[in-house]
């Protein structure tokens, strides 16, 4: 038996390999489907490399045998046997539960019942390599094993876990670790406010701290951004904002409200936020704030250009118009950079911040400038949730001691860079872009068929439509093992967003997967022939 040892950069843990196959992969790289459904072969090996890397795990890696499970993998146990039955029962029952609400339990029907690092395994048995990441809040992945420890240490300390924003020596260090990674210009001169445990809570705050500081009650947003939603609801009921005439254009290439893209694209978005902000006409005073996103997440992964932010910073600024930026899904080093406004030099006047920074616990925090402390107390009951602070605090500390941010920056270039060359390969791929390990691949009709559904409901994937593609691509990534979300105006952007501690391997493995889901697509929507050198599906 092939065995070598190999340390990962991410945390120094030792990754054992059996024949070529590492631990801290889950299922092999690289391989054909099974035909039983239930994963993935690699002539043979994969056997083989379960059954000696049983019991090892590492930062980005498999979990060890669990209880009832011997160390070379045994009988499935009773616990197994119910899980399995879970997985059967659960899927059935969840809809007459739960409201329609639900999002992913739609499109990805699993039921995880343990996962570390990149892999989750349903309770099926089957192992699945996860790109979704909790939407962004698994920085170390699932289950990471400093990530556990500070939980731990919580629990057995013995300490209170809910005190709502009573002074602790937990929230005490997660402040501390908090300060320690933002930009010098904003640590100095900054205060920390926790809010509700949420994406929207933050982003209420940080509205009513502007509307407070500023006197003023406009905030001005930009289209198709996730937080827009939270600004129109306070609008609604009176309590921050007013966003009716406000919403802005957000730059883009491909879809440029302008039809033109690039430099000439970002200079007239930008035009246009200068006139808003300027717009006297109607007796408007000036805006509060302004609030934007440096990549804009859900509406399909579109990277900020420097320039643009640089000069949204110097517009308000030059018009006392607080910038707040939105680092809810872009924080903690997932684009490369611990937070993504580092890239353009920009230095907002509030950040909010959610998602990694609880390190996979529920925790939300506004960050501002000191001279905007306004000194008025806060009503959230669930802001100082100990587990979640420890987790945050833990994370925090790993990604900025490891350089996880910048070892994220060289393994998203590399995934873009692949990921581009996939483009010219399938002819449903109509862009690819994103920054960091934050990567989209926007999916297109087949020759002639319509973008969104021609009445533009949201009933779901309409046949023939480039959601429908993004919703095929989505299912077979699943039949191969790998989970992946869809985001953009029509969810027909394949967004990924691995943990930062993903190995190389893991990320080939993720591709091949991906390749392999859209060469299966390509062929059952294309009426021609592939284009030269296009891989066919397996």
């Amino acid at each position: 038996m092939d065995l070598r040892a190999t340390r990962n950069p991410a945390n120094g843990r030792v990754l054992v390999a059996v024949g070529g196959l590492l631990s801290g992969c889950g299922p092999p790289c690289r391989g054909r489907p099974d035909t039983s459904g239930r994963g993935w072969t690699a002539g043979g090996r994969e056997a083989v490399a379960e059954s000696a890397c049983r019991g090892f795990t590492s930062g980005g890696g498999n979990a060890g045998p669990t209880a009832g499970e011997g160390a070379a993998g045994g009988a499935p146990s009773a616990a197994r046997a119910r899980a399995r039955i879970a997985q059967e029962s659960a899927p059935k029952r969840q809809p007459a539960r739960e409201s329609a609400a639900r999002t992913y339990a739609r499109a990805l029907p699993v039921v995880p019942v343990r996962a570390r690092g990149l892999t989750i395994e349903g309770a099926d048995g089957r192992r699945y390599l996860d790109c979704v990441s909790g939407g962004g809040a698994l920085a170390l992945g699932h289950n990471h094993p400093v990530v556990l420890e500070a939980i731990r240490k919580v629990l057995d300390s013995g300490a209170p876990l809910q005190v709502m924003d009573l002074t602790t020596p937990v929230e005490d260090a997660f402040v501390t670790e908090l300060l320690h990674t933002l930009p010098a210009g904003l640590a100095d001169h900054t205060r920390v406010r926790f809010c509700g445990p949420s994406g929207t809570d933050p982003v209420a705050t940080a509205v009513e701290l502007v509307r407070a500081a500023t006197g003023r009650n406009r905030v001005v947003t930009f289209t198709g951004t996730h937080h827009r939603a939270t600004a129109e609801a306070c609008a609604d009921h009176g309590e921050a904002c007013d966003t009716r005439r406000a919403r802005l254009p957000y730059p883009q290439d491909r879809h440029c409200p302008f039809g033109v893209g690039g430099e000439r694209g970002a200079e007239l978005a930008a035009h246009w936020a200068e006139s808003v902000l300027d717009d006297r006409r109607s007796g408007e005073r000036l805006p509060a704030g302004m609030i934007l996103e440096p990549v804009h997440s859900e509406g399909g992964v579109l990277p900020a250009p420097d320039a643009w932010m640089r000069r949204m910073r110097r517009s308000t600024a030059e018009r006392s118009v607080l910038l707040i930026a939105d680092e809810t899904e872009t924080g903690v080093g997932r684009t490369g950079a611990f937070w993504a406004v580092e890239h353009s030099g920009v230095m907002p006047d509030v950040l909010v911040l959610s998602k990694a920074i609880g390190g996979s616990l529920p925790l939300a925090a506004v960050v501002h400038r000191d001279d905007l402390h306004t000194g008025e107390p806060g009503a959230r009951t669930f802001r100082g949730n100990q587990l979640a602070l420890a987790a945050g605090a833990a994370t925090l500390a790993h990604v900025r001691e490891h350089r996880l941010a910048e070892r994220a920056a060289v393994l998203g270039s590399l995934m873009l860079t692949r990921l581009r060359g996939l483009a010219g390969e399938f002819r449903c791929v109509g862009d690819v872009r994103g920054r960091g390990l934050m990567l989209g691949v926007e999916l297109v009709a087949p020759d002639g068929a319509r973008e969104t559904p021609a009445d533009g409901t949201d009933t779901g994937p309409a046949p023939g439509t480039a959601a429908e593609v993004a919703a095929a691509v989505q299912r077979e990534c699943l039949r191969r093992g790998l989970i992946v979300d869809l985001a953009g105006p029509s969810g027909n952007v394949v967004r990924l967003l691995p943990p930062l501690i993903v190995t190389e391997e893991q990320t080939s493995a993720v591709l091949d997967r991906l390749a392999d889901a859209m060469a299966a697509v390509d062929r059952s929507h294309g009426d021609h022939a592939p284009p030269p050198g296009a891989r066919t599906a397996r």
